[in-house]
């Protein structure tokens, strides 16, 4: 039953994602999703596959990328391996680790210095909500399953 759970659910996100940016251009879908979706469906039960976890680590890991960006517009290599290091100990500090959240200050970096705070938002908050949203009911539709096992 996990393993077609964790299809359906992967599907569905990714999907679901996919779908709304094509269909309204609005961008909401990121390569660490995918990753997201293996934690959210295939080990929902692990702490790093709860919402505070999901919502709060992309959210935090694309901010901490996006200052980057403003203060220091061409990133060295060196400078990527820092701001990495930064996302993690921001997640930590805040207790919402996600290591697919790991790579958004990379997907922002690699965007460059023109990348509009809306990224915040749009793709990263949305995104991992929308996600959220379908791991309630996917996780939830077997007989005795209960997710997320807390919110905050």
């Amino acid at each position: 039953m996990r393993i077609a759970a964790a299809f359906v659910g992967g599907a569905a996100g990714i999907g679901l994602l996919a779908f709304l940016t094509d269909a309204y251009g609005a961008a909401l879908l990121m390569a660490p999703f995918g990753a997201t979706c293996v934690l959210l469906f295939a080990v929902p039960d692990s702490p790093l596959a709860q919402p505070r976890n999901v919502i709060g680590g992309h959210v935090v890991a694309t901010a901490v990328g996006l200052i980057a960006t403003r203060l220091s517009p061409s990133i060295s290599p060196a400078e990527m391996g820092i701001v990495v290091g930064l996302a993690i100990a921001a997640m930590q500090l805040v207790r919402a680790v996600h290591p697919p959240a790991g790579a958004d200050p990379i997907v922002v970096m690699m965007l460059g210095p023109t990348v509009p705070w809306s990224f915040l938002v749009l793709p990263a908050l949305a995104g991992a909500v929308i996600l959220v949203m379908i791991a309630l009911v996917v996780n939830n539709v077997e007989r005795g399953s209960r997710w997320p096992k807390y919110w905050l």
